[in-house]
């Protein structure tokens, strides 16, 4: 009997339908926010029932949004480790494809940030502000290089583990 590598988490394939699933962010506000509010720390604002990169108005309601509040508390949702003699000979321009990743969802939604990255271990690590984030950067290194790509999930914790490895 095999167990998964962290205690909570359970393995899925890239093609796993899980995200679909009405699993939520413990992040997430849990009351209606009033229109429009800004985030007084990176200046998202919540308009027409999301958050979305804007000018605010005059007046606006402010509350610190999910991203910023993972931020603040050190608390990452996607965890992307990447490492592998490969990854190190290409590590720049692997790097260039994660930092393109985040840019462009990060353009469109404000709550997909990478929050740090660190050298570790002859590897490197990525966290995220959202798990779709992480997904995505580990399904586009892969799309881009091959390798050995592998998704854990704690759907309690609302946490996701990418390992990618060449």
């Amino acid at each position: 009997m095999t167990h998964p590598p962290f205690v909570g988490f359970r393995q899925i394939s890239r093609h796993d339908k899980l995200f679909k699933e009405r699993i939520h962010d413990p992040y997430r506000a849990r009351h209606k926010l009033p229109e429009p509010t800004v985030c007084p720390q990176c200046g998202a604002l919540f308009h027409e029932g999301r958050w979305q990169w804007g000018e605010p108005p005059a007046g606006a309601h402010q509350e610190t949004c999910a991203a910023c509040q993972r931020i603040n508390d050190d608390f990452p949702a996607g965890f992307v480790t990447l490492n592998g003699e490969f990854f190190a000979a290409h590590h720049e321009e692997i790097m260039h494809v994660v930092h393109n990743v985040e840019k462009r969802e990060r353009s469109e939604h404000p709550f997909n940030r990478i929050m740090a990255i660190e050298e570790k271990d002859g590897g490197t690590l990525v966290t995220t502000t959202d798990i779709h984030l992480a997904r995505g950067i580990g399904e586009a290194i892969n799309d881009a290089y091959q390798g050995d790509l592998e998704f854990h999930y704690n759907p309690g914790e609302y946490l996701l583990r990418v390992h990618w490895t060449r």
